[in-house]
């Protein structure tokens, strides 16, 4: 019992450092519940994802509030309210994909190369967008709604929402904050409601609720990193690029030999 409870705040930390890291936290959970031979079943990954959900809206709390105040009061020209209507555009690609895919990309979830796929494409995609000099501009409709089908396109493991969604914000010519910022605040929404969707009524387990409490306060750290220290640079990019291509290449020969 004590095992299998430390090896799901392990996976907890996992979670809260990768979900935020343009490296894919799914692939990553994949992977190491492989490693472990812990079956957390989609009720724990969705636990895990629920701690990293929470700390996006502390971290973000002040410009969420404004933004749903706005939004309600029919402020769309202001800046908060301009933002809710993207973030709006950006989460329907995924919703589409996420209902008519679901049970195709379920079938696949655990499917190693699959994951090593995924991983590859993580990386090239990160390696693109280190090298773009493109002119920076303003979010708006068209660009937040081609960040929502990069975003559409981590519904594969292996492809990182953060990286995919950061870099094609980058390739569109928003800064590097301005990328991530609305890639943290876009997933809200499509994490929120896979959440609702698979917790419904289930009750969390005291693991559960502990896996969460880690992933939420890991999470939280990893923000703030990425968000001042770790992606500031597009330059940056290009390190978790090579570091995605190559884990992505030593997961297939696994694969291969095994």
């Amino acid at each position: 019992m004590a095992e299998s409870l430390l090896t799901a705040l392990l996976l907890a930390v996992i979670q809260g450092i990768t979900e935020w890291l343009p490296i894919s936290s799914s692939g990553h959970l994949v992977l190491f519940e492989r490693l472990f031979s812990y079956a957390g079943g989609l009720l724990f990954e969705v636990a895990l994802h629920f701690g990293t959900l929470a700390a996006v809206f502390v971290y973000f709390g002040k410009d969420i509030v404004d933004m749903i105040r706005d939004f309600f009061s029919g402020k769309f020209k202001s800046s908060n309210g301009r933002m809710a209507i993207y973030l709006i555009i950006g989460t329907i690609p995924a919703v589409i994909v996420g209902f008519f895919a679901r049970d195709i990309f379920d079938s696949i979830l655990s499917d190693l190369r699959i994951v090593a796929l995924g991983f590859g494409i993580t990386g090239v995609f990160l390696l693109i967008s280190s090298f773009a000099n493109i002119k920076e501009g303003k979010l708006d409709f068209r660009k937040s709604l081609f960040v929502g089908f990069a975003q559409a396109l981590a519904i594969v493991p292996g492809i990182s929402r953060s990286g995919s969604t950061i870099a094609s914000g980058v390739l569109l010519g928003l800064n590097e904050k301005d990328a991530m910022r609305f890639s943290f605040l876009l997933s809200i929404p499509i994490i929120f409601g896979a959440n609702l969707l698979t917790i419904g009524n289930n009750t969390l387990s005291p693991d559960l609720i502990w896996a969460s409490l880690v992933s939420f306060v890991v999470g939280l750290i990893t923000i703030h990193l990425m968000f001042n220290y770790l992606l500031v640079k597009r330059e940056y990019f290009k390190w978790f690029g090579i570091y995605c291509i190559l884990l992505g290449l030593v997961v297939f020969g696994f694969v291969l030999v095994f």
